[in-house]
């Protein structure tokens, strides 16, 4: 009894923590590859099923949250140094708002699904692409274009919100060079 409490605490542990190296998609998938939890897999699925590539889904999780399954926009700081609210509520790997969690959860049936799984939140992310695609038309392997609108929503990205705005460019930029980057180390994956 005591020995599977063991590996069942190991085992939620290792799916609480981000992976160790993710500048390597093929090294994520490494660490991230076991019967109850394959990134991989999940990632493939999410990309079959949506027509977004997996390089691109990756890289919205790698610039959204570095993987961190926990991760969480700054407290604001009241009277400089109290902490105080958080600016958005924006929550996990995708870093989902509570609205558009709520309305992917209703759109596609997955009731239960957590913004701390990883399967649950690269499905989020390739639904949300794919949404994008369909109302702002862009390109489902546009990867620059697709983060500007997950990142502004799409209402935000219609509207040009990304222009002049030179922090989003670059992490939209960066976003799109961690996804090229990212199809390259997986055509050679063993």
């Amino acid at each position: 009894m005591r020995i599977a409490f063991i590996v069942a605490l190991l085992l939620l542990t290792g799916c609480a923590t981000a992976p160790r190296q993710i500048q390597n998609a093929c090294a994520i998938f490494e660490q991230r590859d076991g019967w109850f939890n394959n990134w991989q897999r999940a990632a493939n699925h999410a990309s079959r099923e949506y027509g977004i590539p997996v390089p691109i889904l990756m890289a919205t999780i790698y610039t959204e949250s570095g993987f961190r399954p926990n991760a969480r926009p700054p407290r604001t700081k009241l009277f400089g140094f109290i902490p105080w609210k958080r600016q958005s509520t924006a929550y996990g790997f995708s870093q989902a708002l509570n609205g558009t969690w709520s309305e992917y959860k209703r759109s596609t049936g997955h009731l239960m699904a957590r913004r701390t799984k990883f399967s649950d939140a690269i499905h989020f992310v390739a639904w949300y692409h794919a949404q994008s695609a369909r109302k702002a038309g862009i390109a489902k392997t546009d990867a620059y274009n697709l983060y500007l609108a997950y990142y502004l929503g799409d209402g935000g990205y219609r509207k040009g919100a990304y222009r002049g705005n030179t922090k989003l460019q670059g992490a939209a930029r960066r976003s799109a060079n961690i996804a090229n980057n990212y199809a390259r180390q997986l055509r050679s994956c063993d």
